[in-house]
């Protein structure tokens, strides 16, 4: 039988790994071992307003690594909330807009954008994610607004 906190401990790491899996444009494939198959998404803005799925958001981070091809995150903080069952990771992504995609044609221009993950696990996988995030800062400092 685990204890507490073995159990936390395998949801700690599940978490770090989807995250790490997802912010480095492994998509769906990448991403799909750590979650429910049917994982919810939600996030409060513009760009990502039709993303509902865990999945269609790993594929849109797999595309945003062709946009920008130099992607890369710091993260600042990971963490549990035992009590709710959550794990939040803060971040900032970095990138600059050289590759195809995106709105417009290549702008050079670069992207500093802090964001934050909740996620909330079922039996040790990801059942729903929402993404904390000021879109349209970043759709701006790239030149897409």
């Amino acid at each position: 039988m685990s204890t507490v906190e073995e159990v936390q401990s395998a949801i700690l790491e599940t978490a770090e790994a989807f995250f790490n899996a997802c912010e480095s444009g492994r998509g769906w494939e990448g991403c799909k071992q750590y979650c429910h198959p049917n994982a919810t998404f939600a996030c409060q803005s513009k760009a990502l307003s039709e993303v509902e799925s865990v999945e269609d958001y790993a594929e849109f981070m797999k595309g945003l690594h062709v946009t920008l091809p130099d992607a890369r995150w710091d993260l600042h903080f990971f963490g549990m909330d035992e009590d709710r069952g959550r794990v939040a990771a803060y971040a900032t992504y970095y990138g600059t807009h050289k590759g195809e995609g995106g709105p417009v044609d290549p702008t050079g221009k670069e992207v500093e954008t802090d964001y934050v993950y909740i996620m909330h696990f079922d039996d040790g996988r990801l059942s729903h994610m929402t993404k904390v995030w000021n879109d349209g800062i970043a759709m701006e400092q790239l030149g897409w607004m």
